[in-house]
């Protein structure tokens, strides 16, 4: 993995640019001190790019009897809604056109947040609403891991945006401008136990479309085979999961072992099973038993490594 590769959306502010409606910030140490050293960013502000100024009076969305709008805070006549949704749609067009894998948002922003943004009413506020901008890369672009930079405090959230904006940029990679059936399959096979992780339900279901994949136009697959991809990952990997796919690992390794080191995997899958131990620990004696012996389809498999180590993600998973 090389630094500088992976094209990820930011709102520009969780960057750490001062264009808030106030003149501040929202910086984000995950994203500007560990992500940015394999990732190149693309920092946008939707208010800053309609022509908005810095500092700026405040704004909110409200619904009225036929949309969700969005206004200042105390000057509803001063309406942003149509410039706003324009510039959305064309950044989103916009933005199909490139390998992005990922786009880090700011939560509770009426043009950015993700979920539980507020939306005023007559006579009251609900937190049931999506920023405007968002609202528009979740619909133009379905299978773009998006993610609000408050969630990404959370261990899981992290981790998994990460595993999805790396396997995204993985696919790219591997398919290239000129891809075949066989890179697509090859990209899959290395996949599997990832999706047997993330959702068993996904990982029969495209098992089944790359098998007929000889059926559908490539093109075609590639776009719905993207989606079903990130779909599957956006299920997070439950420890019920994750101790399947680790005893599936210990199934290869059944004739090599000697019956001490049977035990020793055994302990440790359990201990993960059961909490006392975390993802990293059985990953970690997987991999040191596949260099003692190795195995070519386990050695590929994405799920030992989704991202790079320096990230430390899986020491609290």
């Amino acid at each position: 993995m090389t630094a500088q590769s992976i094209l990820i959306g930011i709102s520009a502010c969780v960057l750490g640019e001062q264009v808030r409606f106030d003149g501040g910030h929202k910086r984000n140490a995950f994203v500007n001190d560990e992500l940015a050293s394999f990732a190149q960013f693309l920092p946008i502000c939707p208010e800053v790019a309609i022509g908005m100024p810095i500092p700026r009076k405040a704004i909110r969305l409200i619904q009225d009897e036929e949309r969700v709008a969005l206004v200042e805070t105390k000057d509803e006549s001063q309406d942003y809604t149509d410039t706003m949704n324009q510039f959305s749609k064309d950044k989103a067009l916009e933005l199909t056109s490139l390998p992005l894998c990922g786009y880090v948002v700011c939560a509770k922003s009426p043009t950015c947040g993700m979920e539980r943004v507020k939306v005023y009413r007559q006579n009251f506020a609900e937190k049931d609403g999506v920023g405007l901008y968002t609202r528009q890369l979740q619909e133009q672009l379905p299978w773009l891991p998006i993610e609000e930079d408050g969630r990404l405090h959370d261990d899981v959230l992290r981790e998994n945006f990460v595993t999805r904006v790396f396997s995204l940029h993985d696919l790219y990679e591997s398919l290239g401008d000129n891809p075949t059936v066989k890179d697509v399959v090859n990209f899959h096979s290395r996949y599997k136990l990832m999706l047997m992780a993330h959702h068993p339900q996904s990982y029969r279901s495209l098992g089944r479309m790359v098998a007929n994949i000889k059926n559908y136009d490539l093109g075609e697959f590639i776009e719905e085979y993207r989606l079903g991809l990130m779909n599957a990952l956006s299920h997070r990997a439950s420890r019920k999961n994750n101790t399947n796919v680790l005893m599936h690992f210990q199934g290869y390794f059944k004739r090599d072992l000697s019956k001490t080191q049977k035990a020793e995997l055994t302990q440790v899958i359990h201990d993960y099973r059961k909490g006392v131990l975390p993802l990293l620990a059985p990953v970690t004696l997987i991999k040191h038993y596949l260099t003692m012996y190795p195995d070519e389809y386990l050695s590929q498999q994405r799920y030992l490594e989704p991202y790079p180590q320096e990230l430390k993600l899986r020491y609290g998973l």
